[in-house]
């Protein structure tokens, strides 16, 4: 480098070396330019070597550019040209590229907007057609659930006119009520009933026609099951006289029992239960009644067998019919839809294998402590009931015998109900010892 530059002493290389550093520099002209004994340290040498050496290179500069001038300027020109024809370049190239984007923006980019108007407003219009179609499908159904209340000989009919009820009616019209609570159910995204709670229409139809119907539908339902009746034992009103008013009388139970097993199974359980309550309730009370006025005790007995023989027929009826699929989501819903039949799920609620096994047997443990309140009370009462014990065992026996054969006189398998028998008598004899 030296060579190259005339002679010159400045070591070029080791300013242009990587690794130079300006402090490990100007340590070394002090030490060069001052002798480590003496105390005031001479700066004037090293700053006039450094200043020198500043010189020596502005001169070589100098001296360089004015040789190169000529070169430097033509260098410069060309680059100067060469930038100004990229720039025009680059200017027209930049000009059709803003052409093709407004050419886009006007083709496709205003398009895709008009377009993404037009998607949004069928979106909504079609949420509007599926629930207007909702709307529609409850309004038909809540139209043809009102005439079907009609035929049944409930609310919703506005002619006031009385019609026959038709009972069959009751399971149609609780298989539309279920429809359109379905429908009503189904309210999660996408679903059929998705924003149906929000229209007053619906609202309306829900307080005016299916909440009113349901109640009607149920209260029936309930009144048929209480009040069945199917033993010609003992007098009623609601006991069959004939074969057709019999098999009227099924019908009609059946249908109750479809319509509560529909609306909701453990409506069905609750008034199967009840009506097993108030058959047991009204036996206890009036053997206990008859065992202290034994003239009627013959009397009270066939009608305590005429309600067993009604808890037989219902019990055959239970069997014989299949639960229909209501779609209830709770627990015990679903047990009642997979059970065989009706009578299933009322026999596993009581524990129980047979209704008139557990109507004897509870009929008994309600008896036995009227017998020993009876004959702890002494009296005449007491000494006739002691008198007449066996005459009250063989009537007692009778009346279970002849209450499981059931209303059609069809007899069980002989000795079936002898422990039941065996049971009862039992509970009225255990206190006369």
């Amino acid at each position: 480098m030296a060579e190259e530059e005339g002679g010159s002493y400045i070591d070029y290389d080791a300013f242009l070396d990587p690794d130079f550093s300006p402090t490990a520099f100007a340590n070394s002209l002090v030490i060069a330019t001052n002798n480590p004994s003496d105390i005031p340290i001479d700066l004037s040498t090293p700053l006039s070597r450094v200043l020198f050496d500043i010189q020596d290179i502005d001169t070589h500069i100098h001296t360089l550019t004015t040789k190169s001038a000529i070169p430097l300027l033509t260098h410069t020109r060309d680059q100067a040209d060469a930038g100004e024809r990229i720039v025009a370049d680059v200017e027209a190239q930049l000009a059709t590229l803003t052409d093709g984007y407004q050419r886009l923006q006007k083709e496709v980019i205003q398009r895709y907007e008009e377009a993404d108007e037009v998607r949004i407003a069928v979106e909504r219009l079609w949420e509007t057609v599926r629930i207007g179609r909702s709307v529609a499908r409850c309004l038909n159904m809540g139209r043809q659930l009102e005439t079907q209340m009609i035929e049944v000989g409930g609310s919703g009919g506005t002619s006031g006119q009385a019609k026959k009820e038709d009972h069959r009616a009751m399971t149609r019209a609780s298989n539309t009520l279920l429809s359109i609570r379905r429908i009503l159910a189904a309210s999660g995204p996408d679903e059929e009933g998705e924003h149906l709670s929000k229209i007053n229409l619906i609202t309306y139809l829900q307080n005016s026609v299916l909440t009113p119907a349901e109640t009607w539908l149920r209260n029936r339902a309930q009144q048929i099951i209480r009040e069945f009746s199917m033993s010609s034992l003992a007098p009623s009103s609601n006991a069959p006289a004939t074969y057709a008013q019999s098999e009227e009388t099924k019908a009609r139970t059946t249908s109750a029992l479809l319509t509560l097993q529909l609306l909701n199974p453990r409506l069905l359980l609750a008034a199967l239960q009840a009506y097993l309550r108030t058959s047991l309730t009204s036996s206890v009370a009036a053997i206990a009644r008859a065992l202290g006025n034994l003239p009627t005790l013959d009397r009270t007995l066939l009608e305590v067998a005429a309600r067993c023989q009604n808890i037989v027929a219902l019990e055959s009826l239970l069997e014989v019919l299949k639960p229909p699929p209501t779609g209830q989501s709770e627990p015990g819903d679903q047990v009642a839809d997979q059970a065989g039949n009706l009578l299933e799920p009322l026999l596993a609620a009581l524990d129980t294998s047979s209704l008139p096994s557990f109507f004897w047997r509870s009929l008994a443990e309600g008896l036995a402590p009227r017998v020993a309140d009876l004959v702890g009370k002494g009296g005449v009462s007491a000494r006739a009931l002691r008198t007449q014990k066996e005459r009250v065992k063989d009537s007692i026996r009778d009346c279970v015998l002849r209450g499981s054969q059931g209303p059609a006189n069809i007899k069980g398998i002989a000795g079936a109900w002898e422990r039941e028998a065996a049971v009862m008598v039992g509970s009225v004899t255990g206190s006369l010892r």
